[in-house]
């Protein structure tokens, strides 16, 4: 039952990626960059998921599934996988209220800072570098400025 669910999944993914790579292919450059850059790895790794399912050998009647550890106990699990949804919130939220272009490297900052505990300098230079490839690559070159947030919207 594992197999075949995993197997249209797969082909599924396969088909919409495939078609969203087709359609993609001859619409101008910008356009066409997202699609592209997401529907061909996202075509591959479904297909090499399906390979997988069709000729990779397993037990019999053994499911293969990602555990964290055994050894960690619950109440540990809990708390870190909620750390982690509210850091993912937290993000959303950000780019709401602020926009990307600020949200961005708020995230980054904040993230080294309080979860990864770094030091000063080495969260304000790699913040740094963050903004300057995301502000470079999406407005720079291909001159995709994100909306303002809410909050920067209500303040001017």
């Amino acid at each position: 039952m594992h197999s075949k669910a995993s197997l249209a999944l797969a082909l599924g993914v396969m088909a919409v990626s495939g078609y969203a790579v087709v359609a993609a292919w001859f619409w101008p450059w910008k356009a066409a960059l997202f699609p592209l850059v997401i529907g061909i790895p996202l075509f591959m790794l479904s297909a090499a998921e399906a390979a997988w399912v069709l000729f990779g050998k397993t037990e019999r009647g053994v499911v293969q599934d990602f555990q964290i550890a055994r050894d960690v106990p619950e109440r540990e699990v809990v708390r870190r996988s909620a750390a982690a949804v509210a850091w993912i919130v937290g993000f959303f939220a950000g780019i709401v209220l602020f926009g990307f272009a600020l949200a961005v490297p708020l995230f980054v900052f904040l993230y080294l800072k309080l979860q990864a505990k770094e030091g000063w300098i080495f969260s304000a230079a790699f913040t740094a570098g963050v903004w300057a490839f995301f502000y470079g690559l999406f407005d720079r070159l291909l001159h995709l400025p994100f909306p303002a947030g809410w909050a920067l919207s209500w303040l001017s």
